[in-house]
């Protein structure tokens, strides 16, 4: 298992490399910019309230916002009551939609 110090040793020196290569001329400015987006792929767990709020910014009911999630009503309504959590590609999908809007769904 690598630690969160030894894997953050590694990723510091992986953008140095990259910026060098980009630097020499080797990689474009494209390639640094996706390298650069590789590295904000975490997401974080959701709560009941985040998810609640990220709907209702969205002017969505239950149903349309898990049709638009391709779910059930039943499992959006037991995120909101924290029966269950999403997980997987739900939790990126609400994670896109957060950070950059329903439109990325649609």
């Amino acid at each position: 298992m690598i630690t969160k110090n030894k894997s953050s040793r590694i990723i510091e020196e992986m953008r140095e490399t990259v910026a060098g290569l980009h630097r020499s001329g080797l990689i474009t400015r494209k390639s640094m910019d996706e390298f650069e987006a590789l590295q904000n792929l975490d997401v974080k767990p959701m709560t009941p309230t985040r998810i609640k709020r990220l709907r209702a910014k969205t002017h969505l009911s239950q149903a349309v916002f898990a049709l638009t999630l391709n779910t059930s009503l039943s499992t959006i309504q037991k995120w909101e009551a924290g029966d269950k959590s999403p997980s997987g590609p739900s939790l990126k999908l609400l994670s896109l939609i957060e950070r950059k809007g329903l439109e990325v769904v649609l």
